[in-house]
């Protein structure tokens, strides 16, 4: 999200001084011990002086603008020595104990390392893993050179797939069987996956023979980016250092969600994720992709996909991004497979443009039973916070914006005589923080809408100027884990004012403002602001709670800004209003108890409590066997629980049961077909939405205030 009085550059104005040049090029010598025969052919990687220089102004910047201003110090040190490892060696299967031990002499040092512009420690680190990585794919080729067959599949032995807090194993020696085992379950997870033998062997050769010639290609540029970044994401996650070919790229890289497939991705470290879909774009609309699906193969058009488990995520991006019009191919592996399940399937998107009318606020009408009476309620469903900002400039009175719609659309619906209206915001990722306050001045008499923090402790409030209300009848606004940004400070607002009960899943929780600042070498993208309820508390990490919450359609331990690593905490700070008093508190405790009630036995509800209940326990089963007979019954028992959970859910609805759960390629033509019938669907259909309003129903039962 941008806004214009919060996205200003910062001007460069801190400039190195001779002596600060000079410990730049007066480096701390390594350790003579350091010297490593096996990664000679990686001494080519050194840092330059642009480099250096760069790295010392991303210390500067830091420390005068970013929002925290923690210092740099021994304890920062560590934080960014645990993060460079992870992001070198996230499974543990490149560095030894041994090679940890001489890593650590330097542990509490990268402070002062920073501070002096000395980056050979990180490039001696960087080169170490490119070499055992090299190893590994050439040990890897070695064995697949034998056949897949050749692997004994018999014996009993298993695999800890989560490495994350593994110990690092004793030597080298402890690291090829380590790597023989990471090796025989890549293989086999492909042959329960229905890949043949020799189809298995060539994938993977393929993949590594690619691996290993990408590796070749590791440019300098690609080790101080990763260094770096290890650097300023210990002060936040949204906190980044760009190259300056990522830099160049970086507004097409995020155009990629508005004229491209329409995903926002993210690395999960050999893979890359989708974390959201835009609205309206070519991923969403295909209901072929969902978040935390994994993509591992990318093709263009017709031609052969090409792997991509291991790249970075700009070069997938790269290879993502296209004409528009043109179309690419898609491997993934989707979120709803079991743990450790990699069987996958390819769709095929036209890349296109987001066009603003499809992504514009429409409404519909929810037809509900209330003790024998039929009830109409409205629902305005907003899937992005927009605004025309070259229309709105050039002064056109047409413009088109989420408010103008929403008022046109309030005035519709009260034309039909609806008793009520729900605002539906779910995976809404944001958009304009000028729509999401003067939204919320619909529903208020006038007052603060966001209160933003900056570094400096300068509180900027943003504030409704419109006397009256737009529309003051009962409102529930119904949100998701995907709900982020500008529907956070709407949501927020309603709940804070006391105007509409907040209902669904926990927000994505993501409160803070980034500005892209230049470098003499690539760019800094650094978080210089909060945002803050006008109830004082943040909508960081947290996000919004809602007052009634409805089971999670995804793993929020997966997707949401408390996810991502070194995320800023919740605080609080002084409220920009007294709050009125509550009128749902009275009757929050019945309205629960009689949505449960309704729910309890709810096909859906049921089915979504369960189906993430199951995925949870089994992301705690992290040892596998290496038996493939133990591995396939391990499959099977898991795959009869999926289907179980599925037949039942279609079983209360009346459906057809399923004989076997649909996962291959062939299956497109029943998920086209799936896809076709719920864009039929009513909105009595959804029973998240219908729910929703059942919620209302019973408040404006309940409460003589609800009825104005």
């Amino acid at each position: 999200m941008r806004h214009n009085s919060l996205n200003k550059r910062i001007s460069m104005k801190h400039t190195l001084t001779r002596s600060a040049l000079a410990l730049v090029i007066s480096l701390v010598a390594l350790p003579a011990s350091y010297a490593m025969s096996k990664a000679q052919q990686w001494d080519y990687l050194q840092p330059d002086r642009d480099q250096m220089i760069a790295s010392l102004n991303v210390v500067e910047l830091l420390k005068r603008h970013h929002y925290s201003k923690p210092p740099l110090d021994d304890a920062r040190s560590r934080k960014m020595y645990a993060g460079y490892l992870k992001m070198l060696d996230p499974a543990r299967v490149y560095f030894t104990a041994t090679d940890i031990q001489e890593f650590n002499r330097w542990e509490t040092q990268f402070d002062d390392f920073l501070k002096s512009g000395n980056l050979k420690p990180g490039y001696a680190m960087y080169n170490r893993q490119l070499s055992r990585q090299d190893q590994y794919l050439d040990y890897a080729l070695e064995k697949l050179s034998k056949g897949v067959d050749a692997i004994d599949f018999t014996l009993t032995e298993t695999f800890e797939t989560d490495r994350e807090k593994a110990p690092w194993a004793a030597d080298e020696e402890a690291l090829k069987d380590l790597w023989r085992k990471r090796l025989k379950d890549q293989i086999l997870r492909l042959k329960i996956a229905n890949k043949e033998p020799k189809a298995i062997e060539e994938l993977l050769t393929k993949r590594y023979k690619n691996q290993k010639k990408r590796l070749q290609q590791t440019r300098s540029e690609d080790v101080f980016q990763t260094y770096i970044n290890a650097f300023a994401q210990t002060y936040d996650p949204h906190t980044t250092y760009l190259s300056p070919d990522n830099a160049e790229n970086f507004d097409i890289n995020m155009s990629l969600s508005l004229e491209g497939i329409g995903a926002m991705l993210q690395s999960d470290n050999e893979h890359v994720k989708i974390v959201r879909l835009i609205p309206a774009g070519p991923a969403e609309k295909s209901k072929l992709v969902a978040p935390a699906d994994k993509i591992i193969a990318v093709g263009q058009g017709q031609k052969e996909l090409v792997d991509v488990i291991g790249w970075r995520l700009d070069e997938v991006v790269k290879l993502i991004r296209g004409p528009k019009g043109s179309q690419v191919r898609l491997e993934i592996i989707p979120a709803s497979n079991a743990p450790n399940d990699m069987t996958s399937k390819v769709i095929t998107l036209t890349r296109e443009a987001v066009k603003l009318e499809e992504q514009a606020a429409k409404k519909s009408i929810l037809n509900l039973d209330q003790d024998g009476r039929q009830v109409k309620l409205g629902v305005i469903e907003i899937p992005a916070f927009y605004l025309d900002f070259k229309a709105y400039r050039a002064g056109k009175p047409d413009y088109k914006s989420t408010t103008r719609d929403v008022k046109r659309l309030i005035t519709e619906l009260q034309d039909e005589q609806v008793e009520g209206i729900v605002i539906d915001l779910r995976n809404n990722g944001g958009g304009s923080l000028q729509e999401a306050t003067e939204l919320t001045g619909l529903f208020i008499e006038q007052g603060p809408t966001v209160l933003v923090r900056n570094s400096d402790g300068r509180i900027d409030v943003l504030t409704d100027d419109h006397e009256g209300v737009f529309y003051d009848g009962p409102l529930t606004v119904l949100v998701n884990r995907l709900s982020a940004s500008a529907s956070e400070i709407f949501a927020g607002a309603m709940q804070d004012y006391r105007r509409a009960l907040i209902i669904g899943g926990q927000t994505f929780g993501k409160g803070t403002v980034q500005t892209i600042q230049p470098l003499n070498h690539g760019e800094l993208k650094l978080t210089l602001a909060k945002f803050y309820r006008v109830s004082g508390k943040s909508t960081q990490h947290k996000g919004v709670i809602p007052d009634i919450s409805y089971p999670a359609d995804m793993d929020i331990n997966e997707i949401g800004e408390s996810a991502l690593p070194e995320a800023m905490p919740w605080d609080s700070i002084k409220p920009a209003i007294h709050l009125k008093k509550d009128p749902f508190q009275p009757f929050i405790a019945e309205l629960k108890q009689r949505h449960n009630a309704r729910t309890n036995n709810d096909p859906d509800f049921v089915f979504s409590r369960e189906r993430l209940a199951l995925n949870q326990r089994l992301q705690k089963d992290t040892l596998v066997s290496l038996n493939e007979a133990e591995r396939r019954a391990e499959y099977a028992k898991i795959e009869q629980k999926q289907l179980a959970l599925e037949n039942a859910r279609r079983a209360s609805k009346g459906e057809d049961l399923l004989k076997t759960l649909i996962k291959e390629d062939e299956d497109d033509q029943i998920i086209a077909a799936a896809a076709e019938k719920d864009a039929q669907k009513k909105p009595e259909d959804d029973a998240y939405l219908a729910e929703t309003g059942r919620i209302l129903l019973d408040w404006l039962k309940l409460s003589p205030m609800a009825s104005r």
